[in-house]
């Protein structure tokens, strides 16, 4: 069988970091000054059992009912109220989630000589690592993370695949197609509900730039002085995360606080990405999140980011606009956009408003 012709495509840089896995071994009761975040808002950060919980959308029931039905009703108002829901009976086999899982695990157990073969070169973000350091005196996370872009297969960076385990190239290989496939679902059911032009959404996306994020949050000394991951929107169309230990670290910012998700059993937490609020013409919302640490116990956590085909352009999908409802944002071209996004410092949903049309251009939703 013929493989496809690797494309050279470098969406960005990110300055070479130390292990912050390797760093947490060492004993300490307090955090170097470059991870302490006196910028953390921890006024909103509350435990409440009464906090509202993340939806929950029952995929069988979105496949099985009519186009009236209240599950993708649900979907609707997941998008555009909450921008993250939680899916499940997503048909993705469990026992390769615990294949991939248990890989994982022992992928972050390697001996750091064995790591430092796979770390990020200066030239490219791809690799162990973080993510958007952009500056010697950056502020960091306290994680470690392995990025990797894994669909579709003429964008891999094969060198860095031909390093990694056997069983974890194949089995990182079956979950990347799974994923993909129920990103497409989400989307045609996301279509319907918008009253989008279902092959509008599916020529955008059928073909579209498949990422994923492995990441490590060590033990911290001083959990509430440091950050797993900055706050920010993710720039895909869908994220799709596994959550793989118990530990709780996700939060997203919701009416003006942080409220925790709490995973639930074999359940994908899934959020709006950037390029979805775009494509909708801004009725769904990507929504700001972060992730907290923990003073004792790890977290290991899978995202996979699903955006638009790198020859697309981005903008609001045709069928969403008119004479009485202008675009709210700006046509780029994919590719530009990702190199402008990982240019940058996280901060935020601002790369998001660098997109906004101008009030005097258009209206904002």
């Amino acid at each position: 069988m013929e493989t496809e012709t690797e494309v050279q495509v470098n969406f960005g840089k990110s300055i070479i970091v130390p292990s912050v896995q390797e760093l947490a071994k060492e004993p300490m009761s307090n955090i170097p000054p470059n991870y302490v975040r006196d910028d953390q808002d921890l006024s909103f950060l509350s435990s409440e059992s009464s906090l509202p919980s993340v939806p929950v959308i029952d995929l069988e029931r979105l496949v099985f009912e009519d186009s009236s039905n209240s599950e993708l009703e649900r979907l609707h108002s997941a998008c555009k109220d909450w921008g993250f829901f939680q899916v499940v009976n997503h048909r993705v086999s469990t026992s390769l989630l615990e294949e991939f899982r248990t890989e994982i695990e022992n992928f972050f157990r390697l001996p750091y000589e064995e790591k430092k073969k796979l770390w990020q070169q200066a030239d490219n973000h791809e690799g162990f690592g973080q993510l958007f350091v952009v500056s010697e005196d950056q502020k960091l996370d306290w994680s470690d993370m392995f990025y990797v872009t894994t669909l579709p297969l003429n964008l891999r960076k094969n060198d860095l695949f031909e390093k990694l385990a056997p069983k974890l190239r194949d089995t990182l290989q079956a979950y990347s197609i799974e994923v993909k496939n129920l990103a497409m679902e989400i989307l045609g059911h996301m279509a319907k509900s918008l009253k989008m032009d279902a092959e509008e959404m599916r020529e955008l996306f059928s073909d579209g730039v498949q990422s994923m994020r492995m990441n490590y949050y060590p033990p911290c000394p001083e959990p509430d002085k440091a950050i797993g991951f900055t706050p920010h929107s993710d720039a895909d169309a869908l994220t799709i995360l596994s959550q793989l230990t118990e530990t709780e670290g996700l939060q997203i910012r919701k009416d003006g606080r942080w409220v925790p998700v709490k995973p639930l059993q074999n359940a994908f937490v899934v959020n709006i990405g950037d390029i979805m609020e775009i494509v909708s013409n801004g009725i769904y919302r990507s929504i700001e999140h972060r992730a907290t640490v923990n003073s004792s116990k790890e977290r290991l956590s899978i995202a996979t980011f699903y955006s638009s085909k790198l020859d697309s352009e981005l903008g609001p999908a045709p069928s969403l606009v008119g004479p009485h409802n202008p675009s709210n944002f700006r046509r780029v071209p994919v590719e530009k956009y990702f190199k402008d996004f990982f240019d940058r410092k996280l901060n935020g949903k601002s790369y998001l408003d660098f997109m906004r049309i101008d009030n005097g251009e258009g209206n904002r939703c």
